[in-house]
Parts: C-alpha cells; structure tokens; sequence
C-alpha cells in the first residue's frame, strides 16, 4: 500500500503556500501522489500544475476535475498539458459533482450521470491517444453536425498516450461503471469493514472489461487525527462527517447519507440530515456514531494508526490518501511524518 496526500480546496483558513509546503513534504517522504479538490471555489488543475513545478517526484491528481465544468476535449488538453509540465506525473480524476453545483453553479443538467460520464471518458482517451476526436453518442456528438466543425486531434506530443484515469463514485452503479472505464477509484467514508461489498461492484465493471482487480488503484480519501486520546480526534471530524452526510445535496439526493445508511447507519444518517437541514449543525455533529467516525478515519497514536493500515490495506486499499485535520502547516507536517512512520511500523508498504 502506498501513501497519498488529499489537501481538498482552498478554504477561508488555508493558503496556497500552505498546500505547496505540505505536498513538498509529501514528496520529501516519499507519497506517491498529492490530489487537489474543486468544487465552486478554487480550481483543482491551477494548483495541481502549481505543485508541480515545485516538486520532484510525487504524483499530482485531480480529485476531482468536475465534468459540468469542462467539456471533454478542454479537460483532455488540460490533462495533457499538466502531464507534459510534471513530465508524465499526473493523474486525472474525475466526477459529476452533484444536482447543486452541477445545475446551479455550471449550468449543466444532471440528468444521466452514467450515460454523461461514460461518453465524457471515451473522448477523453480518444484525445490524450491523439486520435481524431470524432463520436456521436447521446450526450456528447463531435463534430456537430451539419456545420463547420472537423474532426481534431491533440495538436503536440504529451509524455504518455495514456493517463491514469481515477473516477469518484459513491454509488454501486458508478462503483461498476469506474471498475470496467477506469484505472482506479477515489472513496470517500470509506470502512474496511463494509469494503466488499463496494469492491464486488468494482469487479463487476472489470469483468465487463475482461479485466481482474489486480492493478486496479483503489484510493480512498481518509481523515488523519494523530493524538493520544481517540475521542478527541474524533471530535475534529465530526463537523466534516456531519457536513457530508447532512448537508451536502438536497434531502431527496444525497449521496454521502444514502452511504451512510448502506453501511448501516440509516437512522443516524437520517438524524444528522434532520438536524443539519434544520440548520442545528452543532447537533448534527454530534449526532454523528463515534463508531462511524472511527471506522472511516485513522485516529490516536501511531500505534493505533499502523494497525487501522493493516486493516485498510487488508480490505482492499492500495493508495491510501490522508486528509489532514490539522491547526496550521507545522502540525501538517508533523502529521505527515507520523503517518509515513505509521505506515513503516505497519509492515504493509511498498
């Protein structure tokens, strides 16, 4: 198992040199890959060619680059070109977002997210192999007819002619769909307890392929708290959990809760969205089980962590990317440090 850096979005209380400093420490330790986030705020693929340029062996990924956002020819020049600029680093991850941000923030129906990432995936590998991007699907029809428009190919040599493609899914429909299209997946509130049932659906997809899990990148995105008491790590997630599964999406569509019930935790996930939607957040964090917390998140001392990776790799993992919980960089730093000493005692590296 290796290891990962997610450092999300920029946010009201983080900065770009702060995300630049850790990611350099990332590749300092020897991480394999740093993702970037967006969501309506700060763009993954700015500080992905950012870092880039100011390190010297980590991987750099999109976690996620949105498909309302770009159309598929534009998201497979701006994949070409970070991999050119890290010289052959990079690593496309993609989603659909959510209805909220993909019809409210990009203009861009919802509807048929499968049917939409499928058709957004072919043209992108048609266009980073630079082969004449032509198709004629049902969301996506290139060139458009009766028009001026001609079939292009990518106009410059990028390093590879093929980039690993990272899909996001929460649901067992696009678990299948980024098992039989892509080259991996990136989890999020993922247990090593429940991991078989997500990873059956992943296989599903790549046996449509005729292809086996092994060399599948199974990446899930997982909180880090290191400190001696495991409650008071928890305490520093709670408002992240509870934001997912609350409030993010509407009632009737969310994915995070409908996650959360899967795995058990359908009267609590239905508790936190009451008291989240009813805008009590503090109630709904604290509604969140310790025990979904713990389950998802590696808290305590090293010892404990090295032990939850055993179990993360055991299920399944095979990048397991951290997300820092932290007050400010030195204590990032310090928690990178610990987490790649974690990882050393737990005997599961590579």
């Amino acid at each position: 198992m290796r290891l990962g850096l997610s450092l999300g979005y920029q946010t009201a209380w983080s900065t770009p040199a702060d995300h630049l400093a850790l990611a350099q420490e990332a590749d300092r330790l020897g991480y394999s890959v740093v993702w970037a986030a967006e969501a309506y705020g700060s763009d993954s693929p700015s500080m992905l060619a950012w870092m880039a340029g100011q390190t010297q062996r980590i991987d750099v990924g999109s976690a996620v680059m949105q498909i309302p956002a770009r159309t598929p020819a534009a998201t497979a020049m701006t994949a070409a070109t970070i991999d050119a600029l890290s010289g052959g680093r990079f690593r496309l991850g993609l989603g659909v977002s959510g209805p909220q941000v993909s019809e409210g923030w990009h203009g861009v129906r919802f509807a048929k997210p499968l049917g939409r990432t499928r058709e957004f995936v072919d043209i992108v590998k048609l266009a980073i192999a630079r082969k004449e991007v032509a198709y004629d699907g049902e969301h996506y029809t290139l060139p458009l007819p009766d028009g001026p428009g001609k079939a292009l190919r990518l106009s410059f040599h990028p390093p590879r002619e093929h980039i690993p493609i990272y899909l996001a899914a929460v649901g067992p429909k696009n678990l299948e769909l980024a098992g039989e299209i892509a080259d991996g997946w990136l989890a999020v509130f993922y247990a090593p307890e429940f991991a078989d049932e997500h990873l059956a659906a992943v296989s599903a997809g790549r046996a449509k392929a005729g292809k086996e899990l092994a060399g599948f990148d199974v990446v899930p995105s997982v909180p880090v708290v290191v400190g001696d008491d495991v409650a008071s790590c928890a305490e520093l997630v709670r408002w992240y959990a509870a934001l997912y599964v609350g409030g993010m999406g509407s009632r009737q569509q969310n994915f995070y809760n409908q996650l959360a019930t899967r795995m058990g935790y359908g009267d609590a996930a239905r508790e936190v969205q009451d008291l989240y939607l009813a805008k009590r957040q503090r109630d709904a964090a604290a509604a969140v089980p310790m025990e979904f917390i713990d389950r998802t998140s590696l808290l305590g001392p090293k010892e404990r962590i090295a032990e939850r990776m055993r179990e993360y790799a055991a299920s399944g993992v095979t990048t397991l990317s951290v997300s820092l919980f932290v007050a400010d960089r030195d204590s990032g730093v310090q928690t990178l440090r610990t987490v790649a000493e974690a990882l050393e005692l737990s005997g599961v590296g590579e």
